[in-house]
């Protein structure tokens, strides 16, 4: 297969070394990024055959390639399918971290061909993990590349593109931004003052702000979910006694049936 990775950052270069790593995938490598010099590096760490050089996000030449990966930023990923569908000759997947949009554009843009939205629920340093997993079209081309995810041990779950995007709202943009809050709103205290909640909420802390800001702001723009956790806050803040229990009691019920561990 002829695969071009759209994105050199942390998340293109994760399925490359994923698919490169796989023994029954079998894959010619190429790299485009708006940033020449990322391509450039990322090519040269895998042993890919090109770069593609791009004009704004858009190939300068007409290349193709059987399948082609988006890892591009959510505000570009739907620009992205419809600059590089001429360019894929199979199939296109995406790993931008929305789906309703990108399936919506790849069903306009590539009616004809493979098409699936995929997005790994961690940071690529803590591979491997949960793989969401829209798969649209996914026929021959598609299969042994999803099949090398799992083959790294990665759990694809299929979904749908609005199942996908309103878990996001609560899973990330909502966790981010009462995460986010809590370390803006805390003081510096002794590490022997720590409590159980407290000690786990500052490792949550900086388990997010690790990241890349930008990352996590496209997440709240394209989710929401701040608005309504500030909304959550004030309501604790103002409460009395009694409403205080009320919504003590509303929490304990939410997070019931938010538990992994179907019980506390």
């Amino acid at each position: 297969m002829t695969l071009c990775i759209v994105g050199a950052g942390a998340m293109g270069r994760w399925v490359a070394e994923t698919v490169a790593a796989a023994p029954a995938f079998d894959a010619d490598l190429a790299f485009a990024d708006t940033d020449g010099g990322a391509a450039a590096d990322a090519a040269a760490a895998f042993d890919a055959a090109a770069t593609v050089p791009l004009a704004d996000g858009t190939p300068e030449d007409d290349r193709t390639f059987e399948t082609v990966c988006l890892a591009v930023p959510i505000p570009a990923v739907e620009d992205a399918v419809a600059a590089w569908a001429p360019h894929a000759e199979a199939a296109m997947l995406d790993l931008s971290g929305v789906m309703a949009g990108p399936v919506a554009a790849m069903r306009e843009q590539l009616p004809d061909r493979e098409r699936a939205s995929l997005h790994p629920l961690f940071a690529p340093q803590r591979a491997p993990g949960n793989v969401a997993l829209v798969a649209d079209a996914v026929g021959p081309t598609l299969t042994p590349l999803l099949d090398a995810l799992r083959d790294a041990g990665n759990e694809l779950f299929e979904t749908t593109p609005e199942e996908h995007d309103d878990a996001m709202r609560t899973v990330q943009a909502k966790s981010h931004a009462a995460v986010l809050a809590w370390a803006l709103a805390g003081d510096d205290v002794r590490e022997e003052f720590h409590t159980p909640v407290s000690a786990g909420l500052a490792d949550i802390a900086a388990t997010v702000t690790e990241g890349d800001a930008r990352v996590y702001a496209d997440i709240q723009d394209a989710f929401g979910g701040a608005d309504a956790v500030a909304e959550a806050a004030r309501a604790v803040a103002d409460a009395d006694g009694e409403a205080f229990a009320d919504l003590y009691a509303e929490a304990g019920a939410s997070a019931d049936a938010l538990s992994t561990e179907g019980e506390r």
